[in-house]
């Protein structure tokens, strides 16, 4: 099978490029010569089936930066039949090196100039025929956002690659060699080809940006717009999980049940105490976590958490890090895996070391699941968004605080430099993207993680035989007195000592297992909670849960990062420690206040 490489700087729309040829439909996996995974996706191109790698963004082929090197490494030890080279049309005076540092390797090459339509409106004109002249590359002028070229750019593609010849690896590990003629001719074919406005217009982008990186202002509204963040998610997520809980209900009472109605009372509860109420109580959050990644998608590609990085740098300094940490901990909030991977940007290894024992304490989706339950369940919904917004400026201070602890460990002196995009509003079909790669990524889990946890958590609350379900005999029960010594000090019992068990493997597996537990789903799962926890039992239990013990999938990619089994069993550890002296503190405090 041919293959294609997809490489570019970070912010160039690579990924947006990619997402639009395979339609999103990307498998990750390891590579030969790579220690990481890479997205990857078969698509048919004329007559011919290809695969595509989408490669992580560089700056330089000759850079020292964990992505540089990946990027480097692959190039090394996989035979190519064309680079797709995508580069930003705004920033062609100071990407186009990157495409003679490709062509030098002597790879087939295309070359995209991606948002071409922020180029027109910065008066920006670029003759490509004369950069293909000049280059001897294929060169097409595109918006992967908009699709105007995307056709242009397609055809191109496809022809290039019937032509084409893959190189062999040999010869391009030869050719990974800096080549001093690259400014020269930089130089040569700008002038040739790119015409820039003297001066540029203030653009609405600064206008904003006087607001936003106002030194009084900024943080208050950056503050402010994760708390509107939250009102939305629970304003509009709220009807649509109790239809889908509604829906769970009706679907097990009008099919399931009468389908099991001759099965034996063990079957029968194992499927629908079991397996189907703690699958659909984790299902029925879908919409909630949709709405929240949606909401996310859109202050992400605005090219607003740029800014967050750059307004938060002096605050991380002192911290031990830099703007750059803070972006990958706000990434963590999503999911903790990819904002792990996401620190090989960082050159200094002590950097990434400190990033990656922080990023584990970001709230992600797993939790926000977990978090979103209980809070419905035993909050008003006029305090539910503020009691949310608590957690993440908890998840915010515990970072804090390991940063002040142990940035005197991993001391770094990586200079910060980071690029503040043009503000740029998501277009409807990269959100609808983002939400479809969220439900999928949840149907991944559940196959994975979710089913089987919420069986075994069945079978442990109804063995053995003898045993009353749930009861102290079980060997649930049994298991959840064992930790009763370190949890009851919190106001954690027996139960959800249980859930906390098994939320090491998945965070989503603690609701299912709670519905398991407690033989309830949806809202009768909810009014179980209300009447068997108190406010503060909850909060102590859902800050536990917010620190503690990353889950399995973050476990192995901070191995997998850091390559120090001894770094992953602290970064392990830590979260745990803390876990319990917060709950503590916060459960023995209130109780001290008389709540």
């Amino acid at each position: 099978m041919r293959k294609i490489a997809l490489l570019g700087m970070p912010n160039t729309g690579k990924s947006t490029f990619f997402n639009r040829l395979t339609g999103a439909a990307a498998r990750v996996g390891n590579w030969p010569g790579v220690t990481v995974e890479l997205a990857s996706a078969k698509v048919l191109l004329g007559a011919q089936m290809v695969e595509v790698i989408d490669l992580p963004g560089i700056y330089d082929l000759h850079g020292f930066s964990e992505d540089e090197r990946v990027v480097r490494h692959f190039l090394e030890s996989n035979s190519l039949d064309l680079a797709v080279l995508i580069l930003n049309a705004v920033q062609i005076e100071r990407q186009l090196a990157l495409a003679l540092q490709i062509q030098a390797l002597g790879l087939p090459v295309v070359l995209l100039l991606n948002m071409e339509d922020e180029a027109n409106k910065l008066g920006i004109r670029i003759d490509t025929g004369a950069i293909s002249r000049q280059l001897s590359i294929a060169t097409v002028l595109c918006s992967a956002k908009f699709g105007s070229g995307y056709q242009a750019a397609l055809a191109t593609i496809t022809a290039a690659l019937r032509t084409s010849t893959a190189i062999p690896v040999a010869a391009v590990q030869a050719a990974l060699i800096l080549d001093q003629t690259i400014e020269n001719k930089l130089e040569r074919v700008l002038s040739a080809a790119v015409r820039v406005p003297a001066t540029m217009s203030v653009t609405l982008t600064d206008r904003i940006d006087r607001l936003v990186l106002h030194p009084v202002l900024a943080f208050p509204l950056f503050l402010g717009v994760i708390l509107l963040l939250f009102q939305a998610v629970f304003a509009l997520g709220a009807p649509l999980q109790a239809g889908m809980a509604a829906l769970f209900d009706w679907l097990r009472l009008v099919a399931l049940a009468p389908l099991l109605t001759d099965a034996p009372a063990f079957v029968q509860g194992l499927l629908i105490d079991g397996l189907w109420n703690g699958v659909a109580t984790v299902a029925s959050f879908v919409p909630i976590i949709v709405l929240f990644f949606v909401f996310m998608a859109i202050v992400e590609d605005t090219g607003y958490l740029s800014r967050a990085a750059f307004l938060t740098d002096a605050l991380m300094a002192r911290l031990g890090l830099d703007g750059r940490s803070f972006v990958m901990i706000m990434m963590g909030f999503g999911c903790n895996v990819p904002a792990l991977m996401g620190t090989r940007i960082m050159r200094s290894r002590p950097l990434r070391l400190l990033s990656m024992l922080l990023i584990p304490l970001s709230l992600c989706s797993a939790r926000l699941q977990v978090f979103l339950f209980i809070i419905a369940a035993l909050f008003p919904p006029q305090q539910a968004p503020y009691v949310l917004f608590s957690l993440y400026l908890f998840s915010i201070a515990t970072a804090i605080i390991t940063a002040l602890i142990f940035r005197r460990h991993f001391h770094s002196d990586d200079p910060f430099v980071i690029e503040l995009p043009p503000y740029r509003l998501p277009t409807l079909r990269q959100i609808l993207l983002r939400a479809w790669q969220e439900v999928r990524h949840f149907f991944q889990r559940a196959t994975q993680f979710i089913v089987a946890g919420v069986v075994l958590v069945w079978l442990l609350t109804h063995l053995p035989v003898a045993a009353a379900p749930g009861g102290p005999e079980s060997y649930a029960g049994l298991l959840g007195h064992a930790f009763q010594p370190l949890l009851a000090p919190l106001g954690i019992g027996d139960k959800l000592a249980v859930a906390l068990i098994f939320g090491f493997v998945a965070k989503e597996v603690v609701i299912g297992s709670l519905a398991v537990i407690f033989a309830h789903d949806g809202a009768n799962l909810s009014a179980q909670l209300a009447q068997q926890l108190d406010w503060v039992e909850a909060y102590s239990f859902m800050l536990f849960t917010l620190i503690y013990t990353p889950c399995l999938s973050t476990v192995a990619t901070l191995k997998a990062e850091s390559r120090s089994l001894g770094f992953t069993a602290f970064a392990v550890a830590w979260p745990l420690v803390l876990a319990w002296c917060l709950s503590l503190g916060f459960y023995q405090g209130a109780r001290w206040l008389g709540y």
